[in-house]
């Protein structure tokens, strides 16, 4: 039998007390793609971190190419292993020709600048991608996908025989993840061989050839992609039977609307904007990257100016000057990117919690942290929200406790309107499930609940109506129970496909 190129054996890892990984194995053939699944803190990252010698193993070996693999990055790079995480790790300023060739430089200790020669093999690894990207052109301009492009070039020109690829297609749109399984299937054929991590369930049946999945640091599950079904997958994964269909509702009672928009317009970004919400509703807007969702989304937080239109609040004209007005009204905003703009990472979950409400807790001018604390901790309960303590920082917490952090912040200020950005980007198929139930019951408290998303499955499981939004303008809209997701893709894609 043909002997794997990568071969991770019996790997430990504890921190303090607290086991992370315990008796870990896994192999790579190549041309083998291999979906690493696991819930947010089951011990993937921990796992990537020892193959990519960033940190050590406490047990256990890692050979690559028939040979162990000293457990440094610098090392690992040069026996041709490359990890593509989720930011890519590009330099912005650079361009796509020198992003490709970098690591091989690195790996191969070279002190001159070859212009020519690099620019030849960053050329040649594009061409063996079938892909055509401007090699002058800086990083930062690119798009996400391109992004993603770029950083497996970069792997290739490196002669990387293993690459493993965290979340790669968190913010791809269906096409850009069709043409990305396209070039994994391309260079499969190769023999590269790909560790795939990934919380998309459908994902991983389209991709992968074989299955490990991780649960608490152990190996719970392995084989071939054909002996699991979706059912199987997230039972092994949560280690319970959790429903993908979507969640029960009882109607909502007719009341006017919290908000509506009118004729609402953004130069260059949406336009004619007609919107109703009403208390206790979930909408949702669907629409694909650069659709408008966001910039119109931020617009009804106050974040942005509209240059025409009319909002409402409860049947008056309002105008937000700037999100502290938006609040004021009772608006709530979860981003998208809740590591950039949603959270302090490095400040306690406590002081993440109160930071929008802090004058709950003033006393003659003071804070009250007892009362603060109490509040905080009754917070973790209420949204399950797995950590430590309240003291600890968030950047600990796994990434769905990090959203439900962001949630509790603004849920203590019981909002009349939330609008959620992506509100499950990046969290595992449980949390997500429950991050979904928690906001149908705030919905069914009386609060208005706006997501934006491209996630067709999440908007059909979450909402009573489904707005699509296409090139700026809402051309389409559903009863949540009236669509199916064919149907509702079509949409999505109808005049982007054009």
């Amino acid at each position: 039998m043909e002997q794997p190129v990568l071969d991770m054996r019996h790997i430990r890892k504890s921190y303090g007390a607290m086991r992370v990984l315990e008796d870990v194995s896994l192999s790579l053939r190549a041309g083998e793609v291999r979906c690493l699944a696991g819930e947010n803190g089951s011990g993937k990252s921990t796992l990537i971190k020892i193959l990519s010698g960033v940190v050590p193993a406490d047990g256990g070996e890692v050979i690559l190419s028939g040979g162990p693999l000293p457990s440094t990055p610098q090392a690992a790079i040069a026996a041709g292993l490359s990890v593509i995480y989720q930011d890519f790790s590009l330099f912005p300023n650079l361009s796509v020709g020198e992003n490709i060739t970098f690591l091989r430089a690195v790996a191969a200790g070279d002190g001159m600048v070859r212009h020519r020669e690099r620019r030849r093999l960053a050329a040649e690894t594009l061409k063996r991608m079938d892909v055509e990207i401007d090699l002058d052109q800086p990083v930062e301009s690119l798009p996400v996908a391109s992004k993603q492009l770029v950083a497996i070039a970069r792997a290739l020109a490196n002669h990387a025989r293993v690459i493993v690829m965290d979340e790669p297609t968190t913010a791809l749109t269906r096409s850009e993840v069709a043409s990305l399984v396209r070039i994994i299937r391309t260079l499969k054929q190769g023999g590269v061989a790909f560790l795939f991590v990934s919380h998309k369930i459908e994902e991983v049946f389209e991709v992968c050839d074989t299955i490990t999945v991780l649960r608490d640091g152990r190996v719970v599950a392995e084989g071939a992609t054909e002996g699991f079904d979706g059912d199987r997958l997230v039972e092994a994964m949560t280690g319970r039977a959790v429903s993908s269909q979507r969640l029960p509702r009882s109607p909502v009672e007719t009341s006017p609307p919290f908000l509506s928009v009118r004729g609402l317009a953004r130069r260059g970004e949406y336009a004619g904007i007609d919107l109703d919400l009403h208390p206790g509703e979930i909408v949702s807007i669907v629409g694909l990257l650069g659709s408008g969702r966001t910039e119109l989304a931020l617009t009804l937080f106050g974040a942005l100016a509209p240059d025409a239109g009319e909002i409402h609040i409860g049947g008056e004209p309002v105008r937000f000057r700037n999100v502290h007005d938006a609040i004021a009204a009772g608006i709530a905003y979860v981003p998208e990117d809740r590591l950039s703009e949603g959270l302090f990472l490095n400040q306690p979950i406590r002081d993440n919690i109160a930071v929008s409400s802090f004058e709950r807790d003033q006393r003659g001018g003071w804070l009250d942290l007892t009362r603060l604390t109490s509040r905080a901790e009754a917070a973790l309960s209420r949204l399950r929200i797995k950590a430590a303590s309240v003291s600890a920082p968030v950047v600990t917490l796994s990434g769905g406790n990090q959203q439900r952090v962001v949630l509790a912040r603004w849920m203590e200020r019981s909002p009349r309107l939330m609008i959620l950005n992506g509100p499950t980007v990046g969290v595992d198929v449980g949390s997500k499930r429950e991050i979904h139930e928690l906001l149908m019951a705030l919905s069914r408290s009386g609060t208005a609940v706006l997501v934006v998303t491209d996630d067709l499955g999440e908007a059909l499981a979450l909402s009573d109506r489904l707005l699509v939004m296409v090139r700026g303008a809402i051309t389409a809209s559903f009863d949540g129970d009236a669509i199916d997701e064919e149907r509702l893709y079509a949409e999505v894609t109808r005049e982007h496909a054009q």
